[in-house]
């Protein structure tokens, strides 16, 4: 601290997640330290411990703290120095120090410094030997995000070090529900804060598991970690506009990139290279089993070599019974933002769940509420995600990044991690502002979308229930190759086609009867409940299959309206659309 000449050291500290400070040390009667700046922690900080390397002050007298330049120091006497108090040790926080040696500054909490007591120095090499430990975190490392559907979301220390990256923060120029929001103004909410509420629901589901089974089930803080993370990243190999860029752009382009991509698999091969590129320190063992976790509700799975704790695979993306965190905020969040009321309670099973045989299990009487979550997932497809004007502009779209693909290269992008996260919503805007003549066509048909000329709805026809089983796509050409006599000859340029498919989650099956049930918190007996067992008014079919057509051009709604009904005819024998396309319609387009 001082020195028999009465001078005085100016000791550099550094603080952890808050900012370098300098200290001024002088403890003549037993005074408290002072500093230069104080962290905003300094006194909640207790597990943040001092390290100081001492720099020498050529000046004879205590200099004037930069903090106060009306305060001054007496210098420090040899008896003050005889008297003083030996130090406290304290145990050094792990992962918080920087390889150091001499001369190197340190790290220092106030809060070990108590009042009448002297700070504490630890060599800097001794202190920067330890290395946060996977999973391993305090209070005073986390940062706080306040989310208007959670409220206060705490990112630990390695969740932080994926979000601070630019191909994270690209989730924000992703809407969640792509298009939406021409039609529901306040579906406007991105990927980016939907990847924080499933971050926020895995950490719940698993603080809920380990308080109940924890020692049961063997649950540690690497799994915790391990399961936080994946719900942080599973969607950040998402391309524009949600899932028009996987489903409907991407098997324009070539009809055979729905078996060799999905962004569940790109999410997992930008995860590498997002370490890769930025360093970030976690194990390869952990990170393969985040990715693991990512893809295993998709074709991609990998889990089924996983022989222990299987059920942590079921909590980020299900793909056993479809219940899982992504579900729980998606739901609860789309719904806020369109303005829809919603009667799903994600708190009933994240507090209700346990595990039993390495499976999630519900309490029997949440039944309902399990059925609930893929009722309201199926209302808010057939009203919001493939609502008739939403799907009109979403093959606006896709035709307009058709023509933009050669020159723009986009399809290009999702073969390779180091491109891909460089495209986003924005495309729409490099297409619009460009001056080359290739994107000309692009251009005009976001003009019309920004006018809202949009590709006129003529109408559609549910699949007839026992027709569902062997129902192929319908195409453009089918519907012109069904026009018999008209005034004007349609060709597949002008007819668009919208096939929508509407289920519990697992196709024309049931995703009830995968779920599991006990009967009270002290059984060990899972089953399955039948629907008849519970009430005669739930419904017998699981899935829909909708048939839209959309006539490019005003004046060509009743020749398309013509040709789709004979298609329905020709294929079913009736018109199952429930009614025809209005005269008065038809008229106002064709005049």
């Amino acid at each position: 601290m001082g020195n028999k000449d009465n001078k005085v050291d100016l000791v550099e500290v550094s603080v952890p997640h808050c900012f370098p400070i300098s200290l001024w040390l002088f403890n003549p009667t037993r005074a408290p330290l002072r500093a230069a700046a104080r962290p905003p922690h300094w006194h909640s900080c207790p597990s943040l411990l001092s390290v100081i390397s001492p720099v020498r002050c050529e000046s004879e007298t205590h200099p004037t703290p930069p903090h106060d330049a009306s305060e001054t120091h007496p210098p420090v006497s040899a008896a003050a120095r005889t008297h003083a108090r030996t130090p406290r040790t304290f145990q050094k926080r792990a992962g918080s120090a920087t390889p150091g040696g001499e001369g190197e500054m340190g790290e220092y909490c106030a809060a070990a410094a108590a009042e009448g007591e002297t700070a504490v120095v630890v060599p800097p090499a001794a202190a920067t030997a330890a290395k946060r430990a996977y999973g391993e975190y305090d209070g005073c490392s986390t940062k706080q995000v306040f989310d208007n559907l959670h409220g206060n979301i705490s990112l630990d220390p390695l969740a932080c070090e994926f979000v601070d990256t630019e191909e994270f923060q690209r989730l924000r120029d992703l809407k969640q529900l792509g298009l939406t929001y021409l039609v529901y103004p306040g579906a406007v909410h991105t990927r980016f804060e939907h990847s924080l509420g499933v971050y926020q629901l895995a950490g719940e589901a698993m603080s809920n598991l380990k308080m109940n089974q924890g020692k049961e089930l063997g649950i540690d803080r690497f799994d915790v970690q391990t399961v936080k993370l994946a719900g942080l990243l599973h969607d950040i190999g998402h391309g524009p506009f949600s899932h028009l860029f996987e489903h409907e752009f991407l098997p324009r382009v070539d009809p055979g990139a729905t078996s060799k991509w999905s962004h569940e698999h790109m999410s997992a091969l930008l995860l590498d290279s997002i370490v890769d590129k930025h360093g970030i320190d976690i194990e390869p063992d952990y990170l393969k089993i985040v990715k693991e976790m990512i893809v295993a509700s998709s074709k991609f799975s990998t889990k089924e070599g996983v022989k222990e704790k299987h059920f942590l695979y079921d909590i980020v993306a299900n793909g056993r019974n479809g219940i899982d965190v992504d579900k729980f905020d998606y739901i609860d969040r789309d719904s806020r933002a369109c303005g829809l009321g919603s009667n799903f309670q994600h708190w009933r099973l994240l507090q209700g769940m346990r595990v039993i045989g390495d499976e999630i299990c519900y309490p029997a009487k949440d039944y309902l509420s399990v059925h609930k979550l893929f009722t309201t997932r199926a209302d808010l497809h057939r009203t919001v995600y493939t609502h008739a004007k939403v799907k009109a502009v979403e093959l606006m779209l896709v035709d307009a990044l058709l023509e933009a693909n050669d020159y723009l290269g986009i399809s290009l992008h999702a073969e390779d991690p180091e491109e891909f996260w460089k495209l986003d919503d924005t495309i729409v805007k490099r297409i619009e502002s460009a001056p080359n003549d290739e994107l000309k066509k692009a251009k005009e048909i976001i003009q019309r979308i920004r006018r809202r000329e949009l590709y006129k709805f003529c109408n559609q026809y549910s699949v007839p229930k026992d027709k569902l089983e062997h129902f192929k796509d319908i195409t453009a050409q089918d519907v012109v190759c069904s026009q018999k006599s008209s005034k004007v000859l349609l060709n597949e340029e002008d007819v668009a086609v919208s096939n929508v498919k509407i289920d519990l989650t697992r196709g024309r099956d049931n995703p009830l009867e995968s779920v599991k049930f006990f009967k009270d918190s002290g059984c060990e007996e899972k089953f399955a409940i039948t629907d008849d067992r519970v009430s005669h008014l739930l419904p017998a079919c699981n899935q829909d299959r909708i048939v839209r057509v959309y006539a490019k051009k005003p004046e060509l709604v009743e020749a398309v309206s013509e040709a789709f009904e004979n298609l329905q005819l020709r294929m079913y024998g009736e018109k199952t659309q429930v009614h025809d396309t209005p005269k008065k319609k038809k008229r106002s387009r064709s005049e």
